[in-house]
């Protein structure tokens, strides 16, 4: 068996007091569903505001080495080693008088 593929996985700003203040992490699978795995086991708290009951929350984008990942296989995106992944929320806002 093969080992699993690591991957940089850059966490935002808005996300990084659950990440215990890191900018990146590394992370381990061979498919974004995998990593996505391991990533919320290790830091629960941020897998709780991206990854809830085995789906991305849909607020949040995710980014595989610079491709969004609901353009290739969602979950089921493949990772590379060395690959890198972005977690980025949705922003709302604006002006609501404007």
């Amino acid at each position: 068996m093969s080992a699993l593929a690591t991957a940089k996985v850059r966490i935002p700003p808005v996300l990084r007091t659950e990440s215990g203040g890191a900018r990146e992490v590394e992370a381990s699978g061979e498919t974004l569903r995998e990593l996505m795995e391991d990533l919320t086991s290790r830091l629960p708290e941020l897998g709780a505001r991206v990854y809830e009951g085995g789906e991305l929350q849909p607020f949040v984008n995710v980014y595989v080495d610079g491709e969004d990942v609901r353009t290739r296989s969602g979950l089921d995106t493949p990772v590379r080693a060395g690959a890198t992944v972005i977690l980025l929320p949705a922003m709302a806002g604006g002006c609501g008088r404007c």
